[in-house]
């Protein structure tokens, strides 16, 4: 007994020991050294989002917090302004008053949520065919969907008065599902600064908006220095808060994802952030580095997952990335257009078969449900995951992404790098993406066959085939698949019963 229980405190001390051993410094070689990307993120590929908070309350999609406060459209990379009001700014006046007397503050109250039932929104995203979810933490409104403690303007205290990241959280947790936040607040610093202006003429001209009120200078930021214009404010005090308040969420929660709307933000702070992120995950997880850190930082490397805004990879990525993309706006808009299903499905396909991952923010309404016709797109994808999905979970890139003549156009550039996630090439039934798996080759037809399918690169005799083809089957339809392989492709006989589908898959089974 005394053996074992000396045995019992060494093995005690040697966990204890684990959890105090810090892993990761604040440097970009000890990201490098020490980073593994996690199993779960790269057999996840397809998770939701939820971009949702009160600048949702207007129904007029967007940035409506900095909007409301524009007389000028400002050209953010020319850093020009044209003597034109923003549509927004013209529109809240008429809505709810001047911007002096009614501001984004007054907006935060209306935002209720009360139809808001995360439970319910967890098993449809489930049932969709999401393997992680990401909640909003804060927009560059600055107002912060958890129970701080540090900052007045958050969703516990106003608004809704829920813990909108803590019953995300637990509704995520209790369906399986891995759980993220996102935090926009890097650039909330100088983004924020037309609250600060006023009128130029008019009535109001000259009465400064309610964004220089003292009062509210922790909601709409003290004012900048003329020379703080870029999207990452320069400003120490402003870095030393933002810190601080992304400190709090990963302490508070223990995310198994953190994304950020920008590069990894502020030189050495964002370093000491990220090493506090990886750290703490690492002691959550009894030792176990689980953690996922998507920014929009260069090429893809080794030390975080890289996130391409509404874009996707040209080709075959040597890491795991991430695009991020939305269903429509970012944020609820009236009337606004939706991505179809098929969009959605041929989009995860090709990121998947570069070694991507897809997450999708799916628009809710200020009160917190979803519209008909985005439960009827969601509806579309879970059908199509729920019979093909064993080509996407767990699979790896294969040797090429794809075959087909959409592979020699040219496609649109991404606006925050690669090319566009909105597909401007039309599918034909010869174009294919693949993926791979221990025993085998998926391929995605990526229109609905009319006539015998064709795959050119499972040829025989093809140079990407080190093994014999054993097994061929279509996915989703009962019997046995008809195939040959011939020096032109490998050929299926195409079925009868071949339903209708926006990807047809084809599972080839090597031996």
């Amino acid at each position: 007994m005394k053996l074992k229980s000396i045995a019992f405190l060494l093995f005690l001390l040697t966990c204890l020991g684990s959890f105090a051993q810090k892993k990761f410094e604040p440097s970009l070689e000890s990201f490098e050294r020490n980073y593994e990307f996690p199993d779960w993120f790269r057999d996840a590929k397809f998770g939701i989002w939820a971009h949702w908070g009160p600048q949702a309350v207007p129904r007029e999609g967007d940035w409506y917090a900095r909007k409301m406060y524009q007389n000028r459209i400002h050209n953010r990379k020319k850093n020009t302004y044209i003597d034109t009001p923003e549509r927004v700014y013209s529109l809240h006046q008429k809505r709810y008053g001047h911007p002096s007397e009614f501001g984004f503050k007054d907006i935060i109250p209306l935002w209720k949520a009360e139809r808001f039932d995360p439970e319910q929104l967890m098993k449809l995203y489930k049932r969709v065919g999401a393997k992680y979810f990401v909640s909003m933490g804060t927009h560059h409104d600055n107002f912060f969907l958890w129970n701080s403690k540090i900052h007045r303007w958050n969703a516990v205290n106003m608004g809704p008065k829920k813990d909108i990241v803590g019953l995300f959280q637990a509704a995520a947790k209790k369906e399986g599902l891995r759980f993220g936040v996102s935090e926009h607040l890097g650039a909330s610093y100088t983004w924020y600064q037309p609250s600060h202006g006023a009128d130029r003429d008019g009535p109001y001209a000259g009465v400064p908006y309610d964004g220089a009120n003292p009062e509210y200078q922790d909601l709409y930021h003290p004012k900048a220095d003329s020379a703080d214009t870029g999207w990452l404010t320069r400003d120490p005090k402003n870095q030393q808060n933002w810190l601080n308040s992304i400190n709090e969420l990963v302490d508070m929660y223990h995310p198994d994802l953190l994304y950020s709307d920008s590069e990894l933000p502020f030189g050495q702070v964002g370093r000491e952030m990220l090493a506090h992120f990886y750290n703490d995950n690492i002691a959550h997880n009894g030792g176990k580095l689980e953690a996922v850190y998507n920014c929009k930082h260069g090429e893809a490397n080794p030390m975080w997952v890289k996130d391409i805004e509404r874009g996707k990879t040209e080709g075959i990525s040597p890491y795991p990335w991430q695009t991020d993309t939305s269903i429509g706006d970012w944020f609820y808009r009236t009337g606004q257009a939706y991505k179809s299903g098929k969009d959605v499905v041929q989009m995860l396909i090709d990121i998947v078969s570069k070694n991507g991952n897809l997450l999708l923010n799916v628009v809710q309404t200020p009160e917190g449900d979803l519209e008909q016709d985005v439960l009827d797109i969601l509806e579309e994808i879970a059908a199509w995951t729920g019979t093909n999905g064993e080509g996407i979970y767990g699979s790896r890139p294969w040797k090429v992404f794809g075959e087909g003549p959409a592979m020699t156009k040219k496609a649109a550039k991404g606006n925050h790098g690669g090319i566009s996630d909105v597909n401007n090439i039309e599918f034909t039934e010869a174009d294919f993406r693949f993926t791979s798996k221990e025993n085998g080759i998926y391929a995605f037809c990526l229109a609905q066959p009319t006539t015998d399918i064709k795959i050119v690169s499972l040829a025989k005799g093809s140079d990407l085939l080190d093994k014999k083809i054993a097994s061929v089957k279509i996915l989703g339809v009962e019997g046995k698949t008809k195939w040959k392989q011939t020096a032109e492709g490998l050929i299926i006989t195409k079925p009868a019963n071949l339903p209708l589908s926006h990807a047809t898959t084809i599972r080839v089974d090597l031996k």
